[in-house]
C-alpha cells in the first residue's frame, strides 16, 4: 500500500542527505574568509536539530555520523570529533522530542542553543586537551552564537518549504504505530 503522505521516511533520508551534500559543497567552496570577516553558521547543526526535534525517524543516528564524519574529512576537522559531539548533542535533543512537542518554540529555541554551547565547548576542551590547533574562542563562539540565531529560519524553512512539523501527541504513522 502506498503512503498517502509525501515522500515518506526513505524519502525524507534521502533529501537530508541532498540538502547536507549541497551545503557541503558551498563549504568547502573556495571563498576563504579574510581576516575581520564573520563566520558562517553551521547550517547543517541547525538543519539537523530542527529536523531531530520535529521527525527523528528521518535522521538516525548512523546517518548523522555519515554526514557529519564526510564533513569533517571534508572541511580537514579532527576527523570523527565534530561528528560525535553533533550525535551527542543529536542524541540528547533526541531524548527530549516528547517533551519539546508541546513547549513553545522559544523553550525549544533556547534547549537547542544550550546544546550547541556544549558542544562548543566540549569540543574546544578535547582539543585543547590532545593540544590540537584550533580557531580562536571568539571565532567558535560567534560561530555557535550565528547558529543559535539562524535556527528559527531553518525551522521556518523546513515547515514551510518541506512541510516538516513536529508530531502530535498521539499521532500514529502509516504504519500504524504511535509516534
Amino acid at each position: 500500500m502506498a503512503e498517502g503522505a509525501g515522500l515518506g521516511v526513505l524519502g525524507h533520508r534521502m533529501l537530508y542527505l541532498g540538502l547536507a551534500g549541497a551545503l557541503l559543497f558551498v563549504a568547502i567552496l573556495p571563498l576563504g574568509l579574510s581576516p575581520g570577516e564573520l563566520p558562517p553558521p553551521d547550517l547543517m547543526l541547525a538543519l539537523t536539530f530542527a529536523w531531530v526535534l520535529r521527525r527523528p525517524e528521518y535522521v538516525p543516528a548512523w546517518l548523522i555520523v555519515a554526514v557529519f564524519l564526510t564533513q569533517d574529512l571534508m572541511t580537514l576537522r579532527p576527523p570523527g570529533l565534530w561528528a560525535l559531539m553533533v550525535l551527542l548533542g543529536a542524541e540528547f535533543l533526541r531524548q527530549r522530542e516528547p517533551l519539546t512537542r508541546e513547549l513553545p518554540f522559544w523553550l525549544e529555541w533556547v534547549l537547542v542553543g544550550a546544546v550547541i554551547v556544549a558542544m562548543m565547548a566540549l569540543n574546544r576542551l578535547v582539543l585543547a586537551i590532545v593540544m590540537s590547533p584550533q580557531p580562536g574562542f571568539g571565532f567558535s563562539f560567534l560561530q555557535s552564537l550565528f547558529t543559535i540565531a539562524i535556527y528559527p529560519a531553518v525551522v521556518a524553512l523546513s515547515y514551510l518549504g518541506l512541510g516538516l512539523r513536529k508530531a502530535a501527541t498521539g499521532e500514529i504513522d502509516a504504519k500504524g504505530r504511535r509516534l
